[in-house]
């Protein structure tokens, strides 16, 4: 329960509340809480079971990374979201959707919740990348993605748990 909070920031994407709750354990804490609006994420795969994977520059993380096409949500619901970035980011559309459920990406300090989702019957349309994104797009066996995303080649948390979640479904279903 919160018992007093107060904001020391608010930016373009990200707040900042410096916040007292009182723990199930009576206890009371005084907690950093950043404010995200959360995301939604796809695994995209094909007739060929090939995922597409970006390979996308993230300053805060050192330099590049394979992801899955993602966004964060802006007002729009997370199936939504997910639709508008498998279009601009991989210049995709889909089908058929069907939920992998949702992660929350660091429950310690951010309030972001990701919805992951799996998109199947593909077809092309023209990318349109924001002028900020800095994407190559790329297809990769979905097997050959997960162990990717077991062996640590992919570090991106919501990417790993996605495809994990992707071949699982996959393999349940067909």
């Amino acid at each position: 329960m919160d018992l007093k909070s107060r904001r020391v920031f608010k930016g373009r994407v990200i707040t900042l509340d410096v916040t007292d709750v009182q723990l199930p354990n009576g206890e009371v804490a005084e907690l950093e809480i950043v404010g995200h609006p959360g995301g939604a994420a796809v695994v995209a795969v094909n007739e060929r079971r090939e995922v597409c994977l970006l390979r996308q520059y993230r300053h805060v993380a050192g330099g590049w990374l394979w992801e899955i096409p993602a966004g964060k949500l802006d007002g729009e619901t997370p199936d939504a979201t997910a639709r508008n970035e498998l279009r601009e980011e991989a210049g995709l559309l889909a089908a058929r959707w069907e939920s992998l459920g949702r992660v929350i990406s660091s429950p310690g300090v951010f309030t972001e919740v990701v919805h992951l989702f799996l998109a199947r019957e593909l077809t092309h349309v023209p990318a349109a990348h924001e002028r900020d994104e800095v994407i190559e797009v790329r297809w990769l066996p979905l097997a050959e993605a997960a162990r990717r995303a077991l062996s640590g080649e992919i570090e991106d948390g919501k990417s790993v748990i996605a495809l994990l979640r992707a071949v699982r479904l996959i393999d349940v279903t067909t």
